[in-house]
């Protein structure tokens, strides 16, 4: 699923990415485990009621690597082509 990332279109970050799962166009989540909880607690119960796979990154910056940003993100998602 990680692979999705380098490979589908995806909107990295917080706003956008809850933007896409209120559209209902997100294919998978992505958190972060070291990200504030009360920054992606509200994005996580989002996805659950809308019934977007969430899969967890350890860390911010792995995610940011895995997007290919340079900066740190907590969340991004992959969305439907």
């Amino acid at each position: 699923m990680l692979n999705l990332l380098q490979t589908e279109p995806k909107f990295v970050g917080l706003n956008q990415s809850t933007r896409a799962v209120r559209d209902g166009v997100v294919r998978a989540a992505y958190v972060a485990r070291d990200a504030d909880s009360h920054v992606v607690f509200p994005f996580e119960r989002l996805c659950r009621e809308n019934g977007v796979e969430i899969v967890y990154v350890d860390t911010m910056k792995e995610l940011a690597e895995l997007c290919e940003v340079e900066v740190n993100t907590a969340v991004a998602v992959v969305v439907n082509r």
